[in-house]
């Protein structure tokens, strides 16, 4: 089963500052900015707990790039790998597509790769954060592709089409 890397997220402190390092390093972007991205549940190893965070995505290459900030201290799969006050950043996880969310994270738990987090936006979609470090050194995060995640992708991705580096920060929502 062909499962190919979708994006690649890193873990930040600041959103503007990333994006801008990121995109002289690596011409990646335009970055769309969503602040604050409003869940109607999340869940870190069982437990309900809340995850305020803002993401800029932005298009590097094939793949899309995410830049992420956790706003709040509470535990999460950001904080499993970059523990809250670190000021640490780096590659957190790698995101793929999966055909049956719940079977995936079954497939990747019986492989011993745990489920850490399980959030849904409150549009309805729902991401799981896998705990891959043993293997991979860093977290996977698994969605269903829906028309309307599919269609954000494509989105990010036409932007960057022809994209004469102006206008690095776009604000969504």
């Amino acid at each position: 089963m062909g499962l190919p890397v979708r994006q690649l997220a890193y873990k930040v402190n600041d959103l503007e500052a990333a994006a801008l390092a990121h995109h002289r390093q690596f011409g990646s972007g335009p970055f769309f900015v969503l602040r604050h991205v409003a869940l109607s549940s999340s869940h870190h190893r069982g437990t309900e707990r809340p995850f305020d965070h803002s993401s800029a995505y932005g298009q590097w290459g094939s793949v899309m790039v995410e830049l992420v900030v956790q706003h709040n201290a509470d535990d999460s799969a950001l904080h499993d790998m970059f523990p809250h006050g670190s000021g640490k950043e780096g590659l957190h996880h790698a995101a793929l597509f999966v055909d049956d969310l719940e079977a995936a994270i079954a497939r990747f738990e019986a492989e011993g790769a745990a489920l850490a987090q399980l959030s849904v936006t409150e549009t309805g979609t729902a991401f799981a954060f896998i705990d891959a470090r043993q293997t991979l050194g860093h977290m996977l995060e698994l969605y269903e592709p829906t028309p309307q995640l599919t269609g954000f992708y494509d989105f990010v991705a036409a932007a960057a089409q022809g994209w004469d580096g102006t206008d690095l920060l776009r604000e969504l929502g």
